[in-house]
C-alpha cells in the first residue's frame, strides 16, 4: 500500500518538497495511452530532493523510473513500490555554457534541446528535432537518428543511486553502444552537459527543419504510438523484417502495426497493453520464423502482467 511506503519513510515524509500521489493510473502519463496504476508515484522538486527521498526510503521498495512516456509500455497490472517521474519545473531547464556547451535537465524534451541549441549557434542537435522524447531516455538509450547518435554529444551525466548518492558520469562511464548505455539500471540522470560545434543558426533551423519534414512524411505521428518497437537489428531494418513477415498493418484488438510505417505499434483508439505486447511477441514471433531474424525491443516494457494474461517472448516459440 502507498500509505505503507509514506510511513516507513518516517520523519523525511515532512521534508519532501515533491509531490508523492498514491495510485496514479499510468495510462495518463504514456504515449500509447495503456499502462495499471503506480503503487506511489513521486514527482521530486528538484535533485537534492531527490537524494533526500531516496537515502529515507527503504532498500526493500522497488523503484521504477519513467521519463515523458514517449517510448514506454506499461502493462496492465500496473508497478509495484514508487514511480519516480521527473517534472518539467525542476527537471526541464536548458542552460548555455558557453564554449557551445550546454546543461538540459532530463526531463527538457528533445526538440528543446535542438530548439535552445539552435539559438546559441550550436550545432550537432538538429537530429533531436525528431526524436519524441527527453533528455533522460535519450542518455539511457543512446537516441539517435539520421545518422547522428546522443554519445557523440555527451561530456558528462549526472545522476542519483539508489541509495540517495549524487554522482557525475564522464561520456566512457555511461558505456555507450547501439540504441543502449551500460550505466547501472538503479542510476536516475537529472541532467547531462552536451558539446556542440559552432554552425550558423541558419543552417542549423534548415537541417532541422528537414529533420521534422522527413518525420511528418514517413512516421504516423498524429497517432498514438511509442516510436521505433523494435531495434535494427545488424545489417537491416526493422521496418523491412517487419514486412518482410508480412505484419504490416497487422492489428490484435485495438492494437495495429502501421500501414505508414510498420515499426510503429499503435493504439487505434481502446487497445490494452496486453493487445500492444501480444501484437508485438506475435511479430517477433513471426519475423522469426520467416526470416530468421530475431527482432529485440526497442520499445521499453514495465510492470506486471495481469493474472491470465502472461505473453511469453516470441509467443513462446523460440
Amino acid at each position: 500500500m502507498a500509505e505503507d511506503i509514506v510511513s516507513r519513510l518516517g520523519s523525511v515524509a515532512e521534508e519532501i518538497r515533491g509531490r508523492l500521489v498514491p495510485n496514479q493510473l499510468l495510462s495518463a502519463v504514456t504515449w500509447l495511452r495503456v499502462g495499471g496504476p503506480a503503487e506511489l508515484l513521486f514527482q521530486p522538486a528538484d535533485e537534492l530532493d531527490l537524494s533526500t527521498f531516496l537515502k529515507a526510503l527503504p532498500e526493500d521498495v522497488p523503484v521504477t523510473v519513467i521519463g515523458l512516456g514517449s517510448n514506454l509500455l506499461v502493462r496492465d497490472g500496473g508497478l509495484k513500490g514508487v514511480v519516480i517521474r521527473l517534472p518539467m519545473k525542476g527537471f526541464g531547464q536548458v542552460n548555455y555554457l558557453g564554449d557551445h556547451k550546454l546543461r538540459a535537465g532530463a526531463c527538457v524534451p528533445d526538440k528543446k534541446l535542438a530548439e535552445e541549441a539552435a539559438k546559441t549557434g550550436t550545432g550537432g542537435f538538429a537530429f533531436y528535432a525528431g526524436i519524441p522524447g527527453a533528455v533522460g531516455g535519450a542518455l539511457r538509450m543512446n537516441a539517435g537518428a539520421h545518422g547522428t547518435e546522443t554519445n557523440e554529444r555527451v561530456v558528462n551525466v549526472n545522476a542519483v543511486k539508489r541509495n540517495g548518492e549524487i554522482i557525475t558520469l564522464s561520456n566512457e562511464e555511461m558505456g555507450y553502444a547501439y540504441r543502449h548505455s551500460s550505466a547501472p539500471e538503479d542510476l536516475i540522470f537529472t541532467s547531462a552537459v552536451f558539446q556542440g560545434i559552432a554552425q550558423p543558426e541558419e543552417a542549423i533551423r534548415a537541417e532541422m527543419a528537414a529533420v521534422i519534414e522527413h518525420r511528418e512524411k514517413a512516421q504516423p505521428i498524429r497517432e498514438k504510438t511509442g516510436g521505433s518497437t523494435f531495434k535494427n537489428p545488424p545489417g537491416s531494418s526493422a521496418w523491412r523484417v517487419v514486412d518482410q513477415a508480412g505484419c504490416r498493418g497487422l492489428q490484435v484488438g485495438g492494437a495495429q502495426m502501421s500501414e505508414m510505417h510498420c515499426n510503429f505499434m499503435l493504439n487505434t483508439g481502446d487497445a490494452s497493453a496486453y493487445d500492444l505486447e501480444l501484437l508485438g511477441e506475435t511479430v517477433r514471433a513471426r519475423a522469426l520464423e520467416k526470416t530468421g531474424i530475431h527482432l529485440d525491443w526497442e520499445i521499453k516494457r514495465l510492470g506486471s502482467f495481469e493474472e491470465g494474461q502472461e505473453i511469453a517472448p516470441f509467443l513462446g516459440n523460440v
